[in-house]
């Protein structure tokens, strides 16, 4: 999540448009599409999954440039459930964490 907020907050100068978009009341899973256009460049693909829950929409992925959250970190998880386990998952979500706070700080 740190990558993408870092990215996102990083974009100054950006226009987000959203594209056109239609929903039945009763769907519960959409996607919304925009774009981030800046001053100068390309635009930038920005998409979201959300999910209508008891409690109103919550997001639950992002899309930044083709590469949805959840499937990007679902293989890196895997791979490291391959070397190391769940534990070793766990112990290097948790080294990456205090990498990432000590850079923070």
């Amino acid at each position: 999540m740190r990558t993408y907020a870092g990215a996102v907050s990083a974009a100054k100068d950006y226009q987000v448009q959203m594209k056109p978009f239609r929903a039945e009341p009763s769907e519960t899973d959409v996607t919304v599409r925009t774009q981030a256009v800046p001053s100068r460049g390309d635009p930038i693909q920005l998409d979201y999954r959300l999910e209508k829950t008891a409690a109103g929409w919550k997001i639950y992925d992002v899309n930044v440039l083709g590469v949805w959250l959840v499937e990007n970190y679902r293989n890196t998880f895997a791979g490291e459930i391959n070397r190391g386990g769940i534990d070793g998952l766990i112990k290097s979500l948790a080294e990456r964490n205090k990498a990432l706070e000590g850079k923070a700080s």
